[in-house]
């Protein structure tokens, strides 16, 4: 069996949990009619938020995750 008949056979949910402990999600959401970027999980669980995008970048990047972005 080849390794990419191996992973067609990953059950869904395994699939899509792939990675996921390696993400942080980023999207900018308003607090007090102040624009700021929310940090979350990527399961959903909020983290944090950031005043600044790039600082919410950094903040990501310096707990070795990779920061996606949300619209």
């Amino acid at each position: 069996m080849t390794a990419t008949e191996k992973w067609k056979q990953l059950p869904t949910p395994e699939f899509t949990a792939l990675g996921m402990q390696h993400l942080a999600y980023i999207k900018p959401v308003t607090v007090n009619d102040h624009l700021a970027f929310a940090i979350h999980a990527a399961d959903g669980t909020p983290m944090a938020v950031m005043d600044d995008r790039a600082v919410a970048e950094a903040a990501v990047r310096q707990h070795d995750l990779e920061p996606v972005s949300v619209h």
